[in-house]
């Protein structure tokens, strides 16, 4: 009887908004401070009933599109999993603030989930992968996860460093800080630009369709409790923590709303890829840094041949790691 109720307490699968054969589920978390929280898990198997498989970790302001990657993964033989974090995409509940953080850690249990979920699956090889706060996140994740299931952590574009004018990182960030202890739900104002949608989003001439609810294309305003939560988990990163082998990957150059719009195109318009090479490559013992050339920001979301380029990276890494 025990083990029929852990059953019947287990979610059940259902089909995705992507269609095909993409199930999701949703997760319940239980509460934060601002009530009723849950996770969603996104799966598409492999044919061949592999014990292997991704979990994909998204970004800020971001959600489970890329219906290509995760094909790409299935086609490779690997069965495919992403996690739409609490309070994103197909996990954001009415009356929720989006996007709303206070710590990073407060992810962990929605990692597990997934992890939890493929071991349901038979999964018995499990590589994460994160892109931007996304690869932040994973990043600390593996810090203090000693699961041997996890094999390895891919890293698309991490945000490990803010980018932005010297004066706001000494200064400005600083402020932010103390404000969120006392009041953490102060709004701080977005770039107000959709630089970075421009190159993707198929309804401004880009190539992706997806919910512009769940995305939206001007990045929005925060709270300053996520400025904390940021910063505060950039700062906790140590050299050398990462005790799998790390693929960290990024573009050849950023560009910046001083630059022509052409350059959106072919460079991070979010982050500054100094800093992700810079403190990247010293995360783990073992991490393979790689240089996308015309890369955006999502390398997923790239040109197609600059895309091809990625899955050949990360595919070749995976079968010699």
């Amino acid at each position: 009887m025990e083990n029929k109720k852990t059953l019947n307490n287990i979610p059940e699968w259902k089909p995705d908004v992507l269609g095909e054969d993409f199930l999701m589920r949703h997760v319940s978390q239980g509460c934060d401070y601002a009530g009723d929280v849950c996770c969603t898990i996104v799966r598409k198997l492999a044919d061949n009933g592999c014990s292997r498989g991704i979990l994909y970790i998204h970004g800020f302001c971001d959600y489970f599109f890329q219906k290509e990657m995760a094909n790409r993964f299935v086609k490779e033989g690997y069965n495919f999993y992403a996690v739409d974090l609490r309070k994103y995409g197909r996990s954001y509940m009415d009356g929720q603030k989006m996007f709303q953080v206070r710590d990073l850690t407060e992810y962990f249990p929605d990692i597990q989930a997934g992890i939890e979920a493929m071991k349901e699956d038979g999964n018995h090889e499990i590589i994460l992968m994160g892109h931007s706060t996304g690869g932040l996140t994973t990043s600390l994740y593996m810090q203090c996860c000693a699961d041997p299931c996890i094999k390895a952590l891919i890293l698309n574009s991490p945000f490990f460093a803010w980018n932005l004018p010297k004066a706001m990182i000494r200064l400005g960030i600083p402020i932010l800080k103390t404000l969120a202890v006392l009041a953490p739900g102060i709004r701080v104002k977005g770039d107000g630009t959709n630089n970075y949608a421009s190159t993707i989003a198929h309804h401004l001439n880009g190539e992706w369709s997806y919910n512009i609810i769940w995305k939206p294309d001007i990045m929005p305003d925060v709270d300053a409790a996520w400025v904390r939560a940021i910063d505060n988990g950039q700062k906790r990163l140590k050299n050398g923590s990462v005790n799998v082998p790390v693929l960290l990957m990024h573009s050849d150059k950023s560009a910046s709303s001083k630059d022509p719009k052409e350059c959106f195109h072919h460079a991070d318009a979010i982050l500054n890829v100094h800093d992700i090479a810079t403190i990247g490559c010293h995360i783990g013992r073992q991490v393979k840094e790689v240089t996308i050339k015309n890369g955006l920001h999502d390398l997923i979301l790239s040109s197609r041949d600059v895309r091809e380029e990625v899955y050949c990276t990360m595919f070749r890494w995976l079968e010699n790691k």
